[in-house]
């Protein structure tokens, strides 16, 4: 089954190629894209909040000719204890393809085993594939190349450990500043320098930022980490990504969030809503683009390719 849950282990030509797809559907979106989902109904299972993956793979679907189901938490069986497996497979009969964004990584693992149709990961405490992708295009888009220095500042969360697994594809230059206890996952780290990237976990912010490209943070309280956020507050002091810290990374540094942010705490809003911030928005918009892609990818072993005019 094509499910899409990891960017561990995928190669740099599926990869790749997922980037050129992205590329060719945001440039020919004025144009209208062919209907090739069409007759084709993808279930949105969302038992995390969501803004910029729900939108973007509604519109994604919409457009590719699809009919998306969103459901919700609240309104399912799930949020009241149903089992995924049993979801899994009511679903799995009724849809095409499904869309999950969950907590714990197992219950990501359960939907894809149970389902039967193709499952796309879009977001588990433990990775976040969907959005890498719309990172990688933004930085392609705006610096020619991923062969950039990247530095990522903060928690060593499902972001964190998703860059590294996209670091370990490309084989790319990977600094991630992060206080003690909130390192990742050190055998995710020793898995992608086996497989060629250059990662190094820091405790420096400066350190990490010197000569960076590309500078990323995420909030410092994920969703379930609330009843945690004085002590993460605590903890996280020091790495607020500012002009300060930009001034020691090369002169075409750019900032990257996968937002919602939370101005003045990870992120200063001079960074933001200044020049430096500009890639942030092209980040949100690409996710839909780059929803697009990876619904070909799970659908059709991205039979259609970068083909349209």
């Amino acid at each position: 089954m094509p499910h899409f849950l990891t960017l561990a282990g995928l190669p740099a030509t599926t990869l790749t190629s997922l980037l050129d797809a992205s590329a060719s559907y945001k440039r020919t979106r004025p144009h209208g894209h062919p209907p090739w989902l069409n007759g084709k109904t993808v279930a949105v299972v969302l038992e995390k909040a969501s803004t910029r993956t729900r939108v973007g793979f509604e519109v994604a679907i919409q457009e590719l000719g699809g009919h998306a189901i969103v459901l919700t938490s609240v309104g399912s069986q799930l949020g009241r204890g149903e089992p995924v497996e049993d979801t899994a497979r009511v679903l799995g009969r009724m849809c095409h393809g499904i869309v999950y964004r969950t907590f714990g990584d197992e219950r990501m693992q359960r939907m894809a085993s149970a389902s039967g149709v193709p499952v796309i990961n879009a977001l588990t405490d433990l990775e976040h594939p969907c959005q890498i992708v719309a990172d990688l295009l933004t930085v392609r888009e705006r610096l020619g190349s991923l062969d950039v220095r990247y530095a990522w500042i903060g928690d060593g969360n499902n972001m964190a450990v998703s860059w590294i697994h996209a670091a370990a594809v490309f084989g790319l230059t990977l600094t991630l500043a992060c206080p003690d206890g909130y390192h990742p996952d050190p055998d995710v780290v020793a898995d992608a320098r086996a497989a060629g990237a250059t990662v190094h976990v820091v405790g420096d912010p400066v350190e990490a930022a010197r000569g960076a490209d590309v500078i990323m943070t995420d909030v410092w309280a994920s969703m379930g980490q609330e009843a945690e956020a004085r002590t993460r507050a605590e903890a996280f002091a020091g790495y607020l990504v500012d002009d300060g810290l930009f001034l020691h990374a090369s002169g075409r540094a750019i900032a990257l969030h996968c937002l919602p942010a939370h101005r003045g705490e990870e992120i200063s809003a001079s960074i933001i809503d200044g020049p430096r911030g500009e890639a942030i928005w092209d980040q949100a918009e690409n996710r839909m683009h780059t929803h697009k892609a990876i619904l070909e990818l799970a659908f059709t072993g991205g039979a259609h390719g970068p083909i349209w005019p």
